[in-house]
């Protein structure tokens, strides 16, 4: 446990931190998730429609590092590649 008053913060601030990444990673799988169930049920439309909003999120959580990039730009392209082959 932290002992200085600085550390306490810093433990603080991390916890807090933690759990906003934490939900902000949570809400890309689930958009991910309505993009592939879009594409297994082979409605192009849906699909079409939440690929930009999926792909804006995870470089956004890509550019923060809440999301390691290559692995952002790895799930938008084979979305993207699986969407347009509908």
């Amino acid at each position: 446990m932290a002992n200085h008053k600085s550390a306490k913060k810093r433990a603080r601030q991390t916890i807090a931190k933690n759990a906003i990444n934490t939900e902000k990673r949570s809400a890309a799988k689930n958009l991910v998730k309505k993009v592939r169930d879009a594409i297994a049920n082979k409605d192009k439309t849906t699909a079409l429609e939440l690929l930009p909003k999926t792909q804006k999120l995870l470089d956004r959580l890509a550019k923060h590092g809440i999301l390691k990039p290559n692995a952002a730009a790895r799930k938008t392209s084979r979305l993207a590649s699986q969407a347009n082959e509908l």
